[in-house]
């Protein structure tokens, strides 16, 4: 087995609840007990990956698409907008796209997670964890990450054209777009996290489900996509494992161990 184990969140290591299973867990901290370190690598939050990955304890978290990596908390890499290229970037999406739910990710461990969106407070923990509400009419904080919900696709393509200089991916199992710096990624923070470590991609396993997570898979030794997965995913991975509902990172964990 691979010295690095590196998991997408959403459709991947958390079941449709948003929870790890039980039998998933035990699996991966049998891996961690054969000395393997444990990363998450995802789109959300460094602070909102932890509300989920809490019982895990990752020793590396690659957050807000790649613009954030810790390695045992410690942050190693930060890739912001300016506060005024943040500005500009929601002024540009409801130019284009008028009013719209935004979320935003920033470095500030006292602030970390902003969102416009009003939802049911149960729903709200469930799906987003902790997060300060923001209309956003005068938001100017340097910012990791801008998601943007936006149901015109011809709209969501006008804005990633305007913004050139940004990184934009469709989240596919919904409306959100993910705009970051130009060039960052998943793929990018983890060539840094390997520069910072010494080691290279070739000693990693990566799990993944969506767009976002076809460069990690493809860069790292083993790339395992779930049953889940976009077509796309799957093609793109060596390996493709039962779903996130079934255990399937448990049942693949379980063999790799007993070989």
């Amino acid at each position: 087995m691979h010295r690095i184990l590196l998991f997408d969140l959403d459709g991947t290591l958390l079941k449709t609840d948003k929870t790890i299973s039980d039998k998933t867990l035990a699996a991966v901290r049998a891996s961690r007990e054969k000395g393997c370190i444990i990363g998450i690598s995802t789109s959300r939050s460094e602070s909102n990956s932890r509300k989920f990955t809490g019982a895990l304890a990752p020793d590396i978290i690659i957050s807000s698409g790649g613009a954030m990596v810790t390695l045992n908390g410690v942050v190693i890499v930060a890739e912001e907008f300016s506060g005024s290229e943040t500005a500009d970037i929601i002024s540009a999406a409801r130019e284009i796209c008028g009013d719209l739910n935004i979320t935003a990710d920033t470095a500030d461990k006292n602030a970390e997670y902003f969102m416009n969106c009003e939802l049911p407070e149960d729903e709200l923990k469930k799906s987003w964890g902790k997060a300060i509400y923001d209309d956003f009419n005068d938001f100017k904080r340097p910012a990791l990450k801008l998601c943007f919900e936006i149901k015109d696709e011809n709209k969501a393509k006008a804005l990633a054209d305007r913004l050139d200089y940004c990184d934009c991916i469709h989240f596919t199992d919904g409306d959100w777009y993910k705009f970051t710096k130009k060039g960052v990624t998943k793929e990018t923070a983890i060539e840094k996290l390997c520069d910072h470590i010494g080691i290279t991609s070739a000693d990693m396993t990566a799990f993944g489900d969506d767009l976002a997570d076809i460069g990690m898979l493809k860069m790292c030794g083993t790339g395992v996509a779930m049953g889940n997965a976009l077509d796309e995913v799957k093609a793109a991975a060596d390996v493709v494992i039962g779903t996130n509902d079934e255990d399937g990172i448990a049942e693949y964990l379980e063999t790799m161990l007993r070989k």
